[in-house]
């Protein structure tokens, strides 16, 4: 290990930056946000230095770290050094005073001057993670920091700060050797959750709950987290989901869940499977409800994982609604819808100027009796319409929209496994839109996109089509009418 790791207190503490130019700029506000007093050593600086420098935030001495003679001066009285830009003289001489006066310095790409290196950092005040390389491989350290920001929550310095404030409390009811195991379940547990997902008032309750029960207070409440998974493809997981995903102890899927998405759960995570196909149920939807209440009353963790998003034809609302009955904390996490996301596979915005100002989502089917959607307003409305589980009733739909006025010659898409390496688009008219699903087999998961914004569709497949190789067609896409 070259480099040591360590953290330094900057706060009020003055710190030399050589350079006025860009560079000199970024270590710069690593500086400020740090809390420290700048000064800046340059004859000329940039607009940003110079609005700092304006609100005094830095002070800017040209000669701070050479004489006129580019001999350098007593470097002692700084908490380190920043050479950022300067000639080669200048570098070598501030580095080599640096060094007799024990005082750290860091020359930019120069790591043989320098007696520490400026990592990459991922802040979450008051969680810090900093990444180094010893200067071999800066491009490296800044792909890790950014993997790193994507993966750790937001809310991270949130969590931290608020289990400070209890620690105190904690040593006081727990006796000895078991704080660490409060804080160990407290961290993996549904309070750090809430923390995390932004409700802090709840957390707050769930946590003066757990401490007036004191030591031995037997086993932590479990929670629900409703988890859109999206259209099918595992990249289109929001980073809230996959975080859940990687937290839970028992997940809950449904038929549309594929494999790709499966296999981001945590490994030793129980599943349990309850999808749902026309006239074929492994478990209904009370049974479903049911079931995440007994599990979170069990202390467990549990994602609900939906196709989709939970709240646009998921029955994810009827799922919040009993849980919350039950008094069970549960966390709604959204997903791309399928409309959205199987639009942008097939290159289709479902809105467009002079094309469509509004959509309109429905699903094909519903309950037994239950109302018809409001086919005639549909039609004359203009904008787009997308039906949702809508391949068995399509007929029944397109008869309704011809019957309310809307143009026969009206484009229509239906994108069947969208976003999946398996993905179809189907184009038509509204005319011809139950004969050609038929005649071509079109089976669920798809989604039905009718209105002028489908011709779109036509257009990006066409480009696709051409781009194949000669003699091939893109098996995906198909023409049909």
């Amino acid at each position: 290990m070259k480099y040591f790791p360590l953290f330094a207190d900057l706060r009020g503490r003055d710190c030399l930056v050589v350079g006025g130019g860009e560079r000199a700029a970024r270590k710069l506000r690593l500086l400020l946000g740090a809390g420290a007093r700048p000064v800046v050593a340059a004859a000329e600086v940039n607009d940003e230095i110079r609005g700092w420098a304006e609100d005094g935030k830095v002070r800017i001495e040209p000669t701070a770290a050479v004489t006129d003679g580019g001999v350098a001066g007593d470097l002692s009285g700084y908490a380190l050094i920043v050479v950022a830009d300067a000639a080669d003289d200048v570098v070598r001489a501030v580095s080599a005073a640096a060094r007799k006066s024990n005082t750290p310095v860091n020359v930019v790409d120069r790591p043989e001057l320098s007696t520490f290196v400026m990592p990459g950092i991922v802040d979450r005040e008051p969680v810090l993670v900093a990444i180094g390389s010893g200067g071999a491989a800066p491009v490296l350290v800044r792909r890790l920091r950014e993997q790193i920001e994507r993966v750790l929550p937001a809310k991270l310095g949130a969590l931290a700060r608020f289990a400070q404030r209890y620690r105190s409390t904690v040593r006081e009811i727990e006796t000895a050797g078991t704080p660490k195991r409060f804080w160990e379940e407290f961290f993996d547990g549904p309070i750090a959750q809430a923390v995390l997902a932004g409700r802090a008032g709840e957390a707050a309750e769930a946590m003066l709950r757990r401490i007036n029960r004191g030591p031995a207070a037997g086993q932590e409440a479990g929670s629900v987290a409703l988890v859109g998974a999206g259209p099918g493809d595992p990249d289109l997981l929001t980073l809230r989901a996959l975080r859940a995903m990687q937290d839970a102890d028992v997940v809950v899927y449904d038929r549309l869940i594929g494999d790709g998405i499966l296999d981001l759960v945590r490994r030793d995570a129980e599943r349990i499977y309850v999808g749902k196909a026309p006239g074929r149920h492994s478990l209904d939807q009370e049974g479903i409800n049911r079931l995440l209440a007994a599990r979170a009353r069990a202390g467990q963790r549990v994602v609900r994982l939906k196709g989709g998003d939970p709240f646009l034809f998921g029955r994810g609302g009827e799922e919040l609604a009993h849980l919350r009955a039950a008094g069970i904390s549960v966390e709604v996490i959204p997903g791309i819808t399928a409309a959205v996301g199987c639009a942008a596979a097939a290159g289709m915005p479902l809105t467009h100027r002079g094309a469509a100002s509004g959509v309109t989502f429905i699903s094909g089917h519903s309950r037994a009796g239950g109302d018809e959607p409001d086919w005639a307003g549909l039609a004359a409305s203009g904008n787009t319409l997308v039906i949702y589980m809508g391949v068995a009733t399509a007929g029944h739909a397109g008869r309704e929209l011809l019957a309310h006025g809307m143009r026969p010659e009206t484009p229509v898409a239906v994108i069947e496994n969208g976003t999946r390496p398996d993905q179809r688009v189907i184009r038509d008219t509204l005319a011809g839109l139950a004969a050609g699903l038929a005649r071509h087999g079109v089976g669920a998961p798809a989604v039905i996109v009718i209105g002028e914004v489908a011709a779109f569709a036509e257009a990006a497949s066409a480009q696709n089509q051409a781009e194949a190789a000669p003699g091939q067609a893109r098996q995906g896409d198909v023409n049909v009418g």
